[in-house]
């Protein structure tokens, strides 16, 4: 069984419940869920949250719209994903975060064919990416995440689920899908309020809740201003900054 996990928390640093916040009259969160389902390779969509007090909406959101939802560790994420991977019996996961509204279900199913098709243990669009920030896929067996969460150590492997998987090349077959040309400049992510101002006005101009990387690339096109709003923000910050308070260097730095 293939099952999408999105991780969703209220307590995020540079902006609090963001995963909650309106966009084009849903909460973020739906948006997410409902572009997952949509993945014709994705059996099942889960939501995991933590256990903590602020994660009350989350769950609270989860109930009435009727999506599954699991709850563990709220700092380590890996464990959490390793409970929620259990409690849906995935033999296969695909990982998505809860802030990134315009993932597109046609990138999703592309990572997980090129996982079912190899001999892979860990797929992802990101190693390099290419593809905008807030496309990333992360497809990974069930195998390869109990060995993850039995010797990853670092604050930083457990607090973003994958990167002892990544970083051990030696003990995982890792695999990657590039898309066409290089977008990985282009952010598409939620982290910062100029994110959040830059995916509304995205919204406003699409033709479907669920329209696709095409049609977004479409709009930017049309309004090249838009990609103004948060250019000046840097990709993966959160894991960067977990890197530097491990003490350790991220790749790439």
């Amino acid at each position: 069984m293939i099952g999408a996990i999105i991780q969703a928390r209220m307590s995020s640093t540079r902006l609090p419940g963001k995963v909650l916040m309106d966009i084009a009259g849903q909460a973020m969160l739906w948006h997410v869920v409902n572009r997952v389902r949509q993945a014709t390779l994705v059996d099942d969509v889960l939501v995991a949250t933590s256990e903590g007090a602020a994660d009350d909406p989350v769950v609270a959101f989860c109930e009435q719209e009727g999506i599954p939802c699991f709850r563990g560790s709220e700092d380590d994420v890996l464990a959490r994903y390793y409970g929620a991977a259990k409690s849906m019996d995935a033999e296969v996961i695909v990982r998505i975060t809860a802030d990134c509204p315009l993932v597109d279900p046609g990138v999703v199913d592309d990572v997980i064919e090129c996982y079912v098709e190899g001999d892979y243990d860990y797929v992802s669009n990101l190693n390099p990416p290419t593809f905008p920030d807030g496309l990333d896929t992360e497809v990974f067996s069930f195998d390869a995440l109990v060995r993850a969460r039995h010797e990853a150590k670092w604050r930083s492997e457990r607090e973003h689920v994958t990167p002892y998987i990544r970083k051990h090349p030696e003990l995982f077959c890792i695999g990657n899908v590039t898309c066409g040309q290089d977008l990985s400049d282009m952010r598409w992510t939620v982290d910062e309020p100029q994110d959040l101002a830059f995916v509304r006005t995205v919204y406003e101009h699409l033709k479907s809740l669920s329209s696709g990387m095409a049609e977004v690339l479409d709009v930017l096109k049309q309004h090249p201003e838009l990609m103004g709003i948060n250019v000046d923000i840097g990709r993966n910050e959160g894991y960067q900054k977990s890197v530097r308070e491990d003490g350790l260097v991220a790749p790439g730095q």
